[in-house]
């Protein structure tokens, strides 16, 4: 976040063609970027996709920035580069409003000229444009009869840290062996330098009911493993709007997932009951869907999050970035 926008500025700089429009991530400190490239990109319209945002992201207590008091500066980068866009799209609705609701504090830190006043600047020329996946992909490596278990399978295809919550993840797993509830497990996810260490518990301790442990090779071996896979407890603190959860629903995995941060958004309101839990009702919920695993098998869950591949959200891409 702090190199990137030099790095692309060289680069945007060297280009022989002017674009129509600029689009940047929230990884990307705008404001460096277009005060490095003012010859070159003075008149093109700028937007940011804020796909999430370090002014609300839940630092792990291990990280070095928080350590050394420098974490702010990401959500400074963040805002700065929205107040310097023409338009700011955010992933989801929850990101939406939980980004402008946290400028008010956020700014409040600083000593003077506070600046509350751009948060309605912000707020004015922003957008929900829902994340484009490319969750047709899936559908070559469906079995014709679906390879299952006779035991219900518990998937976990996110990122191996901190703000996922893997340790409440796999207390409630552990629980269950120590009930005598038999199931399957496939632990999926990129991992990092530092994992947390109830991974390693996790691995020696469900060690009989583990099909999978560990990143995925390559696409179908990820795609086929959530084919495979019934029951998606989520236990994120943090997700600013669920791609590997689309993903796993997109391939009929039952989803239980916290009535909170961008979840309730996937679902209808008047069916969120079914899929939402509240704080406490994880184990009892998971318990139940194992109970009735072979029912949950034959329910249509990807006609639920279809309409976020690409083939059905492009028009709305082109429609927002043509008005821009």
């Amino acid at each position: 976040m702090h190199g990137g926008a030099v790095s692309l500025a060289k680069q945007f700089n060297g280009l022989s063609q002017k674009p129509d429009v600029l689009l940047a991530t929230s990884m990307l400190d705008l404001t460096t970027f277009l005060a490095l490239t003012r010859d070159n990109s003075i008149g093109i319209p700028t937007a940011i996709y804020l796909h999430e945002n370090q002014i609300i992201y839940p630092w792990s207590p291990q990280d070095r920035d928080v350590k050394k008091k420098r974490d702010n500066h990401y959500g400074f980068i963040n805002y700065t580069s929205a107040l310097a866009a023409d338009k700011v799209f955010f992933n989801s609705e929850y990101h939406h409003d939980s980004f402008l609701g946290a400028l008010r504090n956020f700014l409040k830190q600083f000593p003077d000229k506070r600046g509350q006043d751009n948060i309605e600047l912000i707020k004015k020329k922003s957008e929900v444009l829902h994340l484009g996946m490319d969750l047709n992909r899936f559908d070559e490596f469906q079995e014709s009869e679906k390879e299952k278990n006779s035991d219900p399978v518990i998937l976990w295809n996110h990122r191996w840290e901190y703000d996922k919550r893997p340790k409440t993840f796999f207390k409630h797993l552990f629980r269950l062996k120590e009930q005598g509830i038999a199931f399957k497990l496939v632990v999926l996810g990129e991992q990092n330098d530092v994992n947390p260490p109830v991974f390693d518990e996790a691995k020696e301790k469900l060690s009989d009911e583990i099909l999978h442990w560990g990143y995925a090779e390559n696409f179908e071996t990820y795609a086929r493993w959530l084919w495979r896979a019934d029951i998606l407890p989520v236990t994120s603190n943090q997700d600013f709007f669920g791609g590997s959860v689309v993903e796993a629903m997109y391939c009929n995995c039952h989803p239980i997932l916290p009535n909170r941060l961008a979840y309730p958004g996937h679902f209808p309101e008047e069916i969120r009951r079914e899929y939402l839990y509240e704080e406490g009702e994880l184990e009892i919920r998971l318990e139940t869907a194992i109970e009735h695993f072979m029912n949950l098998r034959q329910v249509d869950y990807q006609s639920l999050i279809k309409k976020y591949d690409w083939g059905d959200v492009i028009g709305k891409y082109d429609k927002a970035l043509a008005k821009l």
